[in-house]
């Protein structure tokens, strides 16, 4: 999806010659969920002249009842017309900074503590952190009332074809729809669990790679439910099968091209000391940044040995085991793929919390363990021990303590996010840990 770079006339322009009628002005909250004031085009010019506000003390993470004015600053290079028709006329779609009063960035704003990482990375060296992202989804079925069931819409498995996979024209309508929008769509395929999909899109840079999520997830959904089916990005919505994952591909550029390929390098993998630095830095800091990755009390139910999904923190080239693999490709395509990762993660804060544990890792010149070249899941604990390989957090509860006591988790979130993403997630857990499950039911009731 390439960037445009528009001015405002451009957009006047467009404006006129599409005949777009409303504005729908999105932004993302401290949970990752997209937020959207719609304004009709009269608003425009407010808009472009950074002069729109909106009440922020509504949106979770942000700021006080006293504190509630805010503005919304349009990045211009994200204007899309959705080509979803109305009666009433077309809908552009433009991502937003906020700011606040005085007219600086609102530390609370993920989108805005992105660009604060990227800037750090700048003046680093560096040009670019590139992301790649895999996102899985399920479909299921919808009632009469337009609310998800547990009922699947398929049977099928991994790359399975029709009639097996009664999801492939609802896949294949979002595919088309993402081109339409300047996706550069590279593989769509049924996933390993029955309902499952996946839909892979070309890497961008980091915050473009994020802006892209999130509206990757607004056209699943939509497409979804004119199929009379239910889009979801929960880690683990059944029992027994795979959960949806995220994967996310990373490299970082300087001047010279790839920072993280070295042809002259006498290592076999090609890989530059900043590769082997940020690695060390993505290990070291892994425990801690999975309260970030993933961010949920469901994430942890897919991070459990036996559905492919990585438990354990370590690295490979060879094998698809560990939590980072490095893909074989070198040259400008050199990366490392991380694998916890689910799309309930805040994109804009997974990108910041990772980056940030990778340059931590360059600046401090920390050396990654070695390479873990058999299938961990066969391995027993001692031999893990031995190799120095240690578990993931196991719940939300264990990942927020590695996460408070990790001071790159709170530079890579800027003290405002960190405290309210902090507070938030202890009351998710709190709340979670006195609800009372069917499953104790039926395990403690007739017994005791």
């Amino acid at each position: 999806m390439a960037k445009q770079q528009y001015t405002k006339d451009d957009i006047r322009r467009i404006v006129k010659e599409e005949n777009v009628n409303f504005l729908r002005l999105m932004f993302t909250d401290l949970f990752g969920t997209i937020k959207n004031v719609e304004v009709p085009v009269s608003q425009l010019d407010k808009l472009l002249d950074n002069k729109l506000m909106f009440d922020g003390s509504s949106i979770d993470g942000f700021v006080r009842i006293e504190e509630s004015d805010m503005y919304l600053y349009p990045d211009l290079s994200t204007w899309l017309i959705m080509p979803w028709n109305t009666e009433h006329g077309k809908i552009a779609r433009i991502i937003c900074e906020v700011y606040t009063t005085d007219k600086k960035p609102f530390a609370g704003d993920p989108r805005n503590n992105l660009i604060r990482v990227l800037n750090d990375m700048r003046d680093a060296g560096y040009t670019a952190f590139n992301c790649g992202t895999e996102p899985e989804f399920f479909l299921f079925k919808m009632n009469d009332k337009g609310e998800p069931t547990t009922e699947l819409n398929d049977k099928g498995s991994y790359f399975d074809l029709s009639p097996m996979d009664l999801g492939e024209n609802c896949r294949r309508d979002i595919a088309l729809e993402l081109e339409r929008l300047g996706f550069n769509v590279e593989a769509s395929h049924h996933e390993v669990a029955p309902g499952q999909h996946e839909i892979d899109f070309k890497y961008a840079d980091a915050l473009s790679a994020a802006d892209h999520i999130q509206t990757f997830k607004l056209v699943v959904k939509t497409i979804a439910r004119k199929y009379n089916l239910w889009a979801t990005f929960m880690p683990k919505p059944l029992n027994g099968v795979n959960g949806s994952g995220m994967h996310v591909n990373m490299s970082l550029f300087h001047d010279k091209g790839n920072a993280f390929y070295d042809p002259e390098e006498k290592d076999e993998l090609q890989l530059s000391p900043d590769a082997y630095h940020f690695l060390g830095g993505l290990m070291k800091h892994a425990r801690s940044y999975t309260a970030v990755t993933n961010p949920t009390v469901n994430s942890y139910k897919r991070l459990v040995p036996g559905y492919e999904a990585p438990v354990y923190v370590a690295w490979s080239a060879s094998n698809r085991s560990p939590m980072i693999r490095i893909p074989s490709a070198r040259g400008l395509s050199t990366r490392l793929e991380l694998r916890s990762v689910d799309a309930s993660t805040n994109p804009y804060l997974a990108f910041a919390a990772v980056l940030e544990a990778g340059l931590d890792g360059i600046k401090n010149n920390i050396e990654p363990p070695k390479s873990v070249d058999r299938n961990i899941y066969v391995m027993d604990e001692d031999e893990r021990h031995a190799a120095g390989i240690v578990d993931l957090p196991s719940t939300l509860h264990n990942a927020l303590k590695e996460f408070q006591t990790d001071p790159t988790m709170k530079k890579a979130l800027g003290p405002h996010i960190y405290q309210s993403f902090l507070e938030a997630k202890r009351l998710e857990w709190a709340s979670y840990r006195q609800q009372v499950s069917e499953w104790e039911r039926d395990q403690y009731m007739e017994l005791y």
